[in-house]
């Protein structure tokens, strides 16, 4: 295959990711559980946050924290192995994890809509050593969409190709905003086969032909290392493939799942922003020289403005939940049509009030906090940074124009991972 001139490939291909101990990873058996090694493992991650987005410091021993923690396998059915969480526990989850890192806590996003797929698509046998696998602690990592071309107009086109050769199966393309590869022991991939119909190759991390090329520059979710997948002529295993083209007729809920973990991360985000908001404006914050106040907490324009993103941000959180509680109830029946459209408009609500939360309390913290707040040493504009970034992964408008299509109209949304 010809790889792009501008790619870094033959100097800087990424290391492969090691596999954890799975003595030492955790089988978390219900929601308190999962809740209970959220707030632990955010203890941890907090800690040094800051330093790894100013340095841009990815966050391997993090990582293996986490699949140690047993969080990744939360969602495998209870039959297999799993605890089943319910979908609100698991937004719960990650916007717990966000509050306290959201780039870190974005890199397990694909991982569970990877698990969503394989619910939906994958054969019992593929559950069984897919879903054995994750329990053990392997991590996985989507191969993002391609950029624009003319082969690729369209997030869910691309010119990746699956394709019958007298060696066996062969794979070959190039991703782009590949959240978790870099860190993944699987690394699943759209392609289109020989008939033309999509499938989804989830190809091991050490395989001849694979290489992950660390070459995120976003000015935000710095360490979520989304960048580049080359697959050149990747030798494929017929197990290792996913008729997922069965999913474009067939209603579900694995594209409400990956928005649900979207928005829980912005919540994180908006979470974070507004407790260092009110920290600072505590510790740092002078009142200004008009109000004859001595303390800016003692402000009421501050105290109002305080009080109008905490109103914000709770009521973004509750929405959040209640979209979890909804996917939860319409899971316990057989998903229809209706069922699927019910699940995305719920989580497309969730989708709008995150982001607007998330960009809100970013944004007045330094209104808030003083022009102090802008001293690189605290590094505070990493909130903004983050909610500007990750609240452009899907544009929010057409979540408000498929709610209100929906409402007026009755006009199903489209399936796909972006709804």
């Amino acid at each position: 295959m010809t790889i792009p001139i501008d790619s870094p490939i033959a100097s800087n291909p990424a290391p492969a990711a090691r596999l954890p101990d799975p003595a030492r990873v955790r089988r978390i058996a219900n929601d308190g559980e999962a809740l209970e090694a959220a707030r632990a493992l955010a203890t941890v991650f907090a800690e040094g946050a800051s330093e790894r987005d100013r340095q841009r410091r990815l966050p391997w021993a993090e990582l293996d924290l986490w699949s140690e923690s047993g969080l990744g396998g939360i969602t495998v059915p209870r039959a297999l192995g799993g605890a089943a969480v319910s979908y609100a526990t698991l937004a719960e989850v990650f916007a717990i994890v966000c509050a306290a890192d959201p780039a870190l806590g974005q890199i397990p996003q694909n991982h569970f809509g990877l698990l969503a797929v394989l619910r939906e698509a994958g054969s019992e046998a593929q559950q069984r050593r897919f879903y054995s696998e994750v329990l053990a602690g392997a991590r996985l990592g989507n191969a993002g969409p391609e950029r624009r071309s003319a082969g690729s107009e369209t997030i869910l086109q691309g010119t990746t190709r699956l394709t019958e050769t007298a060696q066996g199966l062969r794979l070959n393309g190039y991703r782009y905003y590949s959240t978790g590869a870099l860190f993944a022991h699987r690394v699943p991939a759209r392609a289109v086969d020989d008939q033309g119909r999509v499938v989804q190759v989830w190809s091991p991390r050490e395989v001849r032909g694979l290489a992950i090329i660390d070459d995120w520059s976003s000015f935000g979710q710095r360490t979520t290392a989304s960048g580049s997948v080359v697959f050149d002529n990747v030798p494929v295993a017929p197990e290792d493939v996913l008729p997922i083209w069965q999913l474009a007729d067939r209603p579900g809920l694995y594209g409400p799942t990956s928005q649900l973990i979207q928005a829980a991360i912005d919540q994180g985000i908006a979470e974070n922003a507004l407790a260092d908001a009110i920290t600072f404006v505590r510790e740092y914050a002078r009142p200004w020289i008009d109000s004859g106040l001595e303390r800016a907490v003692d402000d009421p324009y501050i105290i109002q403005d305080v009080g109008r993103l905490q109103i914000d941000v709770h009521a973004a959180r509750e929405v959040l939940l209640e979209a979890g509680r909804t996917l939860d109830a319409l899971a316990a029946a057989p998903v229809d049509a209706e069922a699927s459209a019910r699940a995305s408009v719920a989580v497309a609500a969730a989708k709008v009030l995150t982001t607007e939360a998330a960009l809100a309390a970013s944004e007045k913290l330094f209104e808030l906090a003083g022009s102090s707040a802008t001293r690189a040493r605290h590094n505070l504009d990493r909130h903004w940074r983050n909610a500007r970034t990750h609240t452009l992964h899907d544009p929010v408008r057409w979540k408000t124009h498929l709610i209100g299509n929906y409402h007026l109209n009755h006009v199903l949304p489209a399936r796909h991972s972006w709804n």
